[in-house]
């Protein structure tokens, strides 16, 4: 979750969504993502809405604070319940997300899911997702959280070499990811996460070989492998800025994309979407799933964002005027945007091109649909799905799925 906030409409004290947005609701699935803005450290390449201790101390005195934190962001569902009114969706996943959250004790996290439970329900087989750090877990928590209804847990294992690792300001061992993965299972949770970055500055092709049969090896069901973005305001900025590291490569990032797609086909894992690969259909994210195809979703916590039938809103981002507003009685939302239909089209070529099932070509128009026919004979999309009505990526189309979104959505 980034940490600007772009401009928008004002946000109703009460957060009343127009009547437009819950037409057709019940044909969407409904999310629940719940922000925990907090870090022990903060990690050199992170721009994300977190905030460390020191970070908070002056700035929102009892408000900010961790330690009530839970209580705070159940109001926020007690609002989301008011909002939707009588919408007799029940949750299809639940994503706790950071920051950190598994810094917060695991009872904070299970009362979070609590309150989306008393004032929701849960579909049958809900995904309940939390972040992990390596650091921040130990059997004990696992047990207490599986206990409590979690039944996917995502660990930021980012790579297995101790030196990438520190570059990243990353403050786990190596190894550690790997025990959790153990702890989880043992714990009972049916589907584990191991997030990996490539391309850190002094990485090699061996190094990153050797952070993919680690995850591997550790038996999760799904693994997630992003490039490192450098951005502007973050720690690793400055110092390659500065020179003490070097900037990152285009052309390296392409080649760790293909060894990651390699190995990680070679032992079972389909990739779904673009960096994110499984071991079975599922071990997919489905919370992620919902953001990729459009559906809804409410986002609690500071600077959280939210999306509802075309109605797009954000969180104010500091704890302590996020808590400030929920115990005036008011929204926390700092601005909002309805979606016009050209939009929302956009959107959907821009996110459904990414995953393994395509984009319908009728999304198209006729500028997108020319540039689909090029991309084809230049090889970057599927032939047999083509001839069915979608576009579908190739693999060399996924190395440049940017420049292919931009020539489609034309």
């Amino acid at each position: 979750m980034p940490s600007a906030l772009p401009d928008g409409e004002p946000v109703p004290d009460d957060g009343a969504l127009p009547p437009h947005a819950l037409a057709g609701a019940g044909d969407r699935p409904l999310g629940f993502y719940l922000h925990v803005p907090y870090c022990a450290t903060r990690c050199g390449y992170c721009d994300f809405n977190t905030y460390t201790a020191s970070e908070l101390r002056g700035t929102g005195g009892v408000l900010a604070s961790r330690d009530n934190y839970a209580d705070t962001l159940v109001e926020e569902i007690r609002l989301a319940r008011k909002v939707l009114g009588d919408d007799p969706r029940q949750v299809r996943t639940v994503f706790v997300g950071g920051g950190t959250p598994t810094l917060l004790p695991a009872a904070d996290l299970v009362r979070m899911l609590g309150a989306v439970r008393d004032e929701f329900g849960l579909a049958d087989g809900a995904e309940i997702t939390t972040e992990a750090n390596p650091e921040s877990v130990d059997p004990a928590y696992l047990a207490e959280l599986r206990a409590g209804g979690f039944n996917r847990v995502s660990f930021g294992m980012q790579s297995a070499r101790q030196h990438v690792l520190r570059v990243l300001d990353r403050t786990h061992t190596p190894g550690r990811p790997e025990a959790c993965v153990a702890e989880a299972r043992a714990a009972g949770f049916e589907h584990v996460n191991l997030d990996l970055i490539y391309g850190t500055p002094g990485e090699s092709d061996d190094d990153w070989r050797a952070s993919l049969d680690a995850a591997i090896g550790a038996g999760p069901d799904h693994v997630s492998a992003y490039a490192l973005i450098v951005e502007e305001g973050t720690g690793l900025a400055r110092r390659i800025r500065r020179g003490e590291v070097p900037m990152t490569d285009d052309d390296v990032h392409a080649d760790r994309y293909l060894i990651a797609d390699e190995v990680l086909a070679a032992a079972g894992f389909d990739w779904y979407e673009v960096s994110n690969w499984a071991a079975s259909g599922g071990g997919r994210c489905l919370h992620n799933e919902l953001y990729w195809r459009g559906a809804d979703w409410w986002g609690a916590g500071p600077g959280a964002h939210s999306h509802v039938g075309g109605v797009r809103w954000w969180n104010v981002k500091h704890p302590g005027a996020y808590a400030a507003a929920l115990a005036d009685g008011r929204s926390p939302g700092a601005g909002r945007e309805v979606l016009p239909e050209e939009d929302r089209r956009v959107e959907r070529v821009l996110l459904e091109l990414r995953l393994r099932e395509g984009c319908p070509l009728d999304l198209l128009r006729p500028a997108g649909l020319a540039a689909s026919r090029r991309a084809l004979e230049d090889g970057l999309l599927e032939p047999g799905p083509y001839e069915a009505g979608r576009a579908v990526l190739t693999l060399r189309g996924r190395l440049l799925a940017d420049a292919v979104v931009r020539d489609l959505v034309d």
